[in-house]
């Protein structure tokens, strides 16, 4: 599989909220993809997926979300959110401000969140989906019920944002607190520890922490949302089901949320859909599995 020889071209656009800094690959006239990146990564999760795809002509876009390496809000008056609706509106917006009518996703985490919400409530900008671990929409009514003790222990990082120690501890650790999440997320990815240094330097944004901690805090009920957003939020509360093909790819060895053995969201699907669990992979799917997702995007592309 190709890889990246240099770097790619780093272009900003402005939406309403951001300058979205984002790396392009291959003609602008191809085929848009755009590929997303979650928490606590980057776009060097795409570099080995990216320019195989421009070598087959298509026009890959790979934006760093809001908090996160070069992209920043326009003013101090705009909400450091992170709730899901930001995110989603942010994609939205994005392909809008490269007037790109419609377009293949992929994302995991963050990224797979956005891409899930607008293949929901937009599905006439996705023309294909693919997906880390499924259906990516919180049900935010639900979250503040207990779970199993086994998922709780996994979820330590999200109950510690909750409190201004966290705040204290991801301003002051980012780095260290984030490298920890990779090491436990993808306990089986042996090229992790020698790749983190290069998607590090990301989280230095500015506004890193308190997007972070929005995002964590408002998933539980426990920050309002942006009102901008909460004609989203609302429209999410009913989990629309997600129409256009789309492939799940989960991680068997995902230390933060284990695939179950029975697929619990193929009835959120509602068009063509297939999952695939990924034997030896952990949470961050795409950059340890590249070939996997790859040609998942390709049959997507190629249907």
């Amino acid at each position: 599989m190709a890889t990246l020889n240099a770097p790619a071209p780093l272009l900003y656009v402005r939406t309403s909220v951001l300058d979205v800094a984002y790396e392009t690959h291959g003609p602008v006239a191809g085929e848009p993809v755009i590929l997303l990146h979650g928490f606590p990564y980057d776009p060097r999760g795409y570099d080995e997926i990216a320019p195989t795809l421009a070598e087959r002509g298509y026009r890959v876009l790979v934006p760093y979300l809001r908090g996160y390496g070069p992209t920043r809000f326009i003013n101090d008056q705009v909400m450091r959110s992170g709730q899901q609706a930001a995110l989603a509106k942010d994609l939205l917006d994005f392909m809008d401000a490269l007037a790109i009518p419609q377009a293949t996703l992929a994302g995991f985490d963050w990224g797979g969140r956005a891409a899930c919400i607008v293949a929901a409530l937009w599905p006439q900008r996705v023309r294909g989906l693919v997906t880390g671990d499924g259906y990516n929409i919180q049900d935010i009514a639900k979250s503040i019920a207990p779970r199993a003790a086994e998922t709780e222990h996994r979820l330590w990082y999200q109950y510690y944002f909750h409190t201004q120690r966290g705040v204290d501890g991801l301003t002051a650790n980012r780095r260290e607190l984030c490298e920890l999440l990779w090491r436990l997320w993808s306990p089986t990815w042996l090229e992790g520890p020698s790749l983190y240094g290069n998607t590090a330097p990301s989280f230095d944004n500015p506004d890193f922490v308190a997007v972070v901690i929005h995002s964590y805090r408002h998933r539980f009920m426990y920050a309002p949302g942006d009102p901008a957003l909460e004609f989203i939020e609302q429209a999410l509360v009913p989990q629309p089901a997600i129409s256009v093909p789309s492939i799940s790819l989960c991680g068997a060895d995902d230390g933060v949320g284990p695939p179950s053995q029975e697929d619990e969201d193929v009835e959120r699907f509602s068009g063509f859909y297939r999952r695939h669990v990924l034997p030896g992979v952990g949470h961050n799917v795409f950059q340890e599995a590249p070939k996997v997702t790859l040609d998942a995007l390709l049959e997507l592309l190629q249907r």
